[in-house]
């Protein structure tokens, strides 16, 4: 196999991926609070080759040594965690996040924790029998709690008393309310992410960090505030911020020099045949 024939084949390979991010986007356009992906590559190794003396003839002037490439491959796949646009619901248990921000779930008894930006939540029965607020594939969403028994301030779940409504302000405070009394249940916790390439998305529309990282580097708690332009909107959910127009350009380009690159490894196939039926 020659050098044009694995050039062209680590291509292919590396737009494959390329065209599957760009599938998973597009099949995710009206998904609530979805950020698009965005792919990285990278030139593999390259290196200059001499040409033979012979190339050498008078009046000469371009270099004689060419550089030879193996072909690029992705090397990462990050979210983007711009803002999406807004869209009213009038249902008190959406919440949609304005500004650089991401909510934070419980994924499993052992404390697991996953962010996102889809604030599509319901009210559900926890396994205590509580009434909480939990995405719709049921996670919990994390929130600063004051304890009962202590008074401190503890992470917890927002826990919806019977017979009172949720009122949600743009601080993060979360109230229940009564025709009688208002009672605060608590602040739902936000995080800000200062190293979105180290998120892993998964299912349910989540962000993981990957194992080995520390979890600290990655993502921050932050208060919403005037000053860092963040708030929540009750009532409202943010859209995909995945724009049809740009992913289909970008997949027909992609589609194209998939296109070039198997021409290539074609052309070199035909190339190695005819020099395999040549008969001194």
């Amino acid at each position: 196999m020659n050098s044009s024939m694995i050039n062209a084949m680590v291509s292919m390979n590396g737009l494959q991926q390329k065209l599957d991010v760009l599938a998973d986007n597009i099949a995710n356009v009206n998904t609530v609070g979805y950020k698009r992906k965005e792919a990285t590559f990278e030139d593999l190794l390259n290196n200059v080759r001499t040409q033979p003396g012979e190339f050498n003839q008078p009046g000469r002037r371009t270099p004689l040594d060419f550089m030879q490439g193996w072909g690029v491959k992705m090397t990462m796949v990050q979210p983007n965690l711009t803002q999406g646009p807004l869209q009213g619901t009038d249902k008190k248990t959406d919440i949609a996040i304005e500004g650089n921000a991401l909510f934070e779930v419980q994924v499993d008894d052992a404390g697991n924790r996953a962010y996102t930006r889809n604030g599509a939540f319901q009210l559900t029965v926890g396994a205590n029998g509580d009434t909480i607020l939990a995405t719709d594939d049921g996670y919990p969403v994390v929130a600063n709690v004051r304890d009962p028994n202590t008074g401190n301030v503890v992470e917890g779940n927002i826990v919806v008393p019977q017979g009172f409504d949720l009122r949600v302000d743009s601080d993060g405070t979360v109230l229940g309310v009564s025709s009688l009394e208002t009672r605060e249940l608590g602040s739902i916790k936000l995080l800000q992410a200062s190293r979105p390439a180290a998120l892993t998305a998964v299912a349910d529309n989540l962000f993981v960090v990957a194992g080995g990282i520390n979890v600290g580097d990655v993502v921050q708690e932050i208060v919403p505030d005037s000053e860092n332009m963040i708030s929540l909107r009750q009532g409202y959910l943010e859209q995909s911020n995945v724009s049809l127009t740009d992913e289909m350009t970008e997949l027909i380009n992609v589609q194209r020099a998939y296109q070039l690159a198997a021409r290539a490894l074609s052309s070199s196939d035909t190339m190695m045949g005819l020099a395999n039926g040549l008969r001194a």
